[in-house]
């Protein structure tokens, strides 16, 4: 298993540590619905460096992200994020990602951590352009640093003005006494905040200050768990559930990162899917009753027919009510319909809603 250069940090904190992605990654620490709470109330810190990070330089840099990516990419300005994905030639997803560009010859592609091999390969397969690929993954740090607080909090550490740094925009420069930080007001919680990327060796004098400036706002390390349950409240979609190689951007309610006013693989069917419609659509869906919906529980119509699949289900900390995404037949697929969820030998009611669910 690989470490992050957070990993023993963890340990002595007392996190619960669990395998994730080929990584061994903190779950917890005091409890999943304390870390959500904190996030949603105040701030935390979640060590997220088993992401992946890959460069992408040269004249043609732009060429090559834009036939890979469902998004347009030449809308971006230097310091600008965009959330996208890279669709495969069978209308499935290879991976979402974040882009970041630094100037118009450098570029930034943030990855999922169970991807990474796959999206290096993917993308080099592809790379007939003047474009140059760093997979600098295995040299890079990454924290969330998310909630309400984390902007007061991380001013006290950095000498940019944070506050000036746009939603889905970034800096780099100082913090925390390291340099060449990229400082990204970007997150997967809801709560606002930013996400941190810094070479390894800076990773303990980073963390140990964030706590610190954090401590006065009741900063708290949150783990994966409570990562997974701020970003269903808002109605995220998580590669692996949500979304993978069988599902397209279009079934997935990711129309609007999928822009037809560029060529990119697959763009042709995907259109095309846009135009006719979908046979399914995800869903995000309260349940009535009592009951949690899990990853492959079957959906059903009032007459208790297989319409569809849960792809991810929780009990809100934050609602106090169960919440969870699926698949279904399109016709079933508008807000308000009334299904059903089977958990285990009963089956539940449950009311089709409009994401996100928590709304600050």
């Amino acid at each position: 298993m690989k470490t992050t250069a957070l990993t023993e940090v963890h340990k002595a904190l007392g996190a619960k540590i669990v395998p994730f992605a080929g990584y061994e990654m903190p779950v917890s620490y005091a409890g999943v619905n304390e870390e959500h709470q904190n996030v949603r109330e105040k701030l935390g810190v979640f060590d997220v460096s088993h992401m992946g990070e890959f460069f992408v330089e040269g004249k043609e840099a732009l060429d090559l992200i834009q036939k890979i990516t469902t998004n347009d990419a030449s809308k971006l300005v230097d310091g600008q994020a965009q959330y996208t994905c890279m669709p495969n030639e069978k209308n499935g997803i290879v991976d979402d990602l974040i882009i970041y560009r630094f100037h118009a010859e450098k570029f930034m592609m943030v990855v999922n951590a169970s991807n990474i091999q796959k999206d290096w390969d993917w993308i080099n397969s592809h790379n007939n352009f003047d474009a140059k690929l760093t997979d600098a993954s295995d040299e890079y740090s990454l924290l969330a640093i998310q909630g309400p607080k984390a902007l007061e909090a991380m001013q006290k550490i950095s000498p940019k003005d944070l506050s000036a740094i746009k939603f889905y925009h970034f800096e780099v420069g100082e913090f925390a006494g390291a340099q060449d930080v990229i400082i990204s007001a970007t997150g997967y919680t809801g709560s606002g905040g930013f996400e941190i990327y810094f070479k390894n060796k800076d990773a303990k004098q980073i963390w140990e200050n964030v706590l610190e400036a954090g401590e006065e706002f009741g900063i708290q390390p949150i783990g994966l768990a409570a990562r997974d349950t701020l970003r269903l409240e808002m109605g995220m979609c998580l590669y692996g559930n949500d979304i993978d190689e069988t599902t397209s951007p279009i079934e997935a309610k990711l129309g609007w990162i999928t822009k037809f006013t560029k060529d990119f693989i697959n763009s042709e069917n995907l259109k095309k899917q846009k135009e006719e419609g979908v046979q399914r659509k995800l869903i995000a869906f309260e349940i009535n009753g009592k009951g949690i919906p899990r990853q492959g529980y079957d959906i059903l119509d009032a007459e208790e027919n297989k319409i569809g699949h849960v792809t991810s289900g929780t009990m809100s900390p934050t609602l106090k009510k169960a919440i969870g995404m699926g698949y279904v037949k399109t016709e079933f697929s508008k807000i308000g319909t009334e299904i059903l969820i089977q958990i285990r030998k009963k089956t539940v009611s449950a009311t089709i809603v409009k994401t996100p669910f928590y709304k600050a």
